[in-house]
C-alpha cells in the first residue's frame, strides 16, 4: 500500500515507462492527473531507476520560445 499519493503516482509513471513509452508533463496530466511529473521522476531516480530526459522546444502563441522535458526509462533500478 502506498504511503502517500506520490507513491501511487510514481507507480503509475513507472508502469508507463516500463512499456517503453516516453512521457511528458502534458501526457502525465491528461493520462494520470499528475501535475508535477518532474517531482515524480526525481523520486524514481532516487530509487535507482535510470531515467533519461531530453528537452523539446516549441514556439508559444506569443511568439516566444518554450520547452518541456520528455522522460524515458533507460534501465531498471540498481
Amino acid at each position: 500500500m502506498p504511503k502517500h499519493k506520490a507513491d501511487s503516482q510514481a507507480m503509475l509513471v513507472l508502469e508507463h515507462l516500463k512499456t517503453g513509452a516516453e512521457i511528458n508533463p502534458l501526457e502525465a496530466l491528461s493520462l494520470y492527473g499528475i501535475y508535477r511529473l518532474g517531482a515524480i521522476i526525481f523520486i524514481l531516480r532516487g530509487e535507482g531507476y535510470g531515467i533519461s530526459s531530453r528537452l523539446e522546444f516549441f514556439k508559444k502563441s506569443s511568439g516566444r520560445k518554450g520547452h518541456y522535458a520528455v522522460y524515458k526509462l533507460e534501465g531498471e533500478a540498481v
